[in-house]
């Protein structure tokens, strides 16, 4: 199996920051792969959605929220108990182990392209409402022993900054334009927006290897029990991905993606909103152990694994 050249983008990033080189990508650069990756792949999506009946997507896009809705519900109590943490931390990093990782799918999705598997495109839709029903379950989980008390922390703020968030905002945006406007109505821009994909994702990946590594004293600070747990928990929730796909029966690159999706973390949207809604939370923890450990070990190890068993449950239960 080739491995996927962007994959050692991040680890040049993460050698750079370990060894504490002068390496930097600048705010504004980063700001603006970051939207162009973005709007790629709501763009690329809505293209995908055009193609088939809106109508078809919603028993699937309901069974993906609910099977995607108990992986914070497994999370919280294994933190809270097991790992003996404060009620706001255990909600907070469960909300980002609910939620996902546009860049994690794009470096999947990128994977199955090199590997020539086919993924069914409207699983970016899926994309989209995996963003923030997980938000919602860590906000109540953090709030349920505060006596229903909201300490002026209101829903409305909260539900703006996860909505108008630039993630939704973009990827929303791009996937009604791709569907608007189709294939045909694209191509002016495909040299842009896809062609130029990769390369692109590449860069912003090493960026992300710098700040991987800068988080390597958070996770000391935390113990061994949260790095198990940023390791442990993606397989688990790859699994329920997994079988949401085979249930659903969306092809083995259409499972890989939603395992991948499911088993990714949030270290974007997620962090937004905690800050407001649980502001006593240690951001340190969540960000450390998503952008730490599991962005790297979905990157190195994860999505491989995941497509492993995807192609072969498919050929069992084929």
């Amino acid at each position: 199996m080739p491995f996927e050249p962007v994959i050692l983008f991040f680890l040049l990033g993460a050698l750079a920051g370990l060894i504490r080189s002068d390496l930097r990508i600048p705010a504004v650069l980063y700001e603006s792969l970051s939207i162009f990756l973005l709007l790629a792949i709501g763009l690329k999506g809505g293209v995908e959605l055009a193609r088939y009946p809106l109508g078809d997507l919603v028993f699937a896009a309901a069974c993906v929220v609910l099977a995607g809705a108990l992986i914070p519900l497994i999370a919280f109590p294994v933190l809270l108990r097991a790992g003996k943490m404060a009620r706001a931390d255990a909600a907070s990093i469960a909300a980002h182990y609910g939620s996902v990782s546009v860049v994690t799918f794009a470096v999947g999705s990128t994977f199955l392209a090199g590997q020539g598997v086919e993924a069914e495109g409207y699983l970016t839709v899926f994309l989209v409402l995996l963003e923030f029903p997980a938000l919602m379950i860590g906000i109540w989980l953090a709030r349920r022993g505060e006596g229903g008390g909201e300490n002026g922390r209101g829903w409305g703020k909260v539900l703006h900054e996860v909505f108008a968030g630039k993630s939704i905002v973009l990827l929303l945006g791009g996937l009604v334009i791709g569907w608007v406007a189709g294939s045909e109505g694209l191509k002016p821009l495909d040299k842009l927006f896809f062609d130029l994909f990769k390369g692109m994702l590449a860069i912003f990946l090493l960026e992300m290897g710098l700040v991987a590594a800068s988080r390597i004293g958070d996770l000391r600070r935390a113990g061994w029990f949260l790095a198990g747990f940023a390791i442990v928990m993606p397989l688990v929730s790859a699994g329920i991905g997994i079988a949401t796909g085979l249930l659903l029966g969306l092809s083995v690159g259409g499972t890989t993606l939603l395992a991948t999706l499911y088993a990714s973390a949030s270290y974007i949207a997620a962090p937004a909103a905690m800050r407001i809604a649980v502001p006593e939370a240690n951001p340190g923890l969540s960000i450390g152990a998503a952008l730490g450990i599991t962005f790297p070990f979905n990157l190195l190890v994860g999505i491989p694994a995941y497509h492993w068993l995807a192609t072969t449950l498919h050929g069992v239960f084929a």
